[in-house]
């Protein structure tokens, strides 16, 4: 297993993306959650296996329709235990 820890810039709030990332999440077996932050972005924390992985960050830089990204920015690793089952929403 691995993680990665992503930050979605761009307009990302109230077009969807949370639930967009877990329905891609959820299709490529992966655990985690997606969160929005206060500074207008999207936080995603996940883990799963390397290429479903890519996969995941790869969807998340397209984003669904009405989403614009900016940018996706690798943040600071999570341990992999800190991340529990199943993908949610927060």
């Amino acid at each position: 297993m691995a993680t990665i820890h992503l930050e979605i810039a761009g307009r990302v709030q109230g077009v969807g993306f949370r639930w967009f990332a877990r329905q891609q999440a959820r299709r490529l077996g992966i655990d985690g959650w997606a969160v929005n932050t206060r500074a207008g972005t999207v936080e995603i924390v996940a883990k799963g296996e390397p290429e479903a992985l890519r996969q995941l960050e790869a969807a998340m830089a397209q984003g669904p329709s009405g989403a614009i990204v900016k940018s996706v920015t690798e943040l600071a690793a999570i341990a992999e235990d800190e991340i529990p089952d199943g993908f949610e929403v927060r």
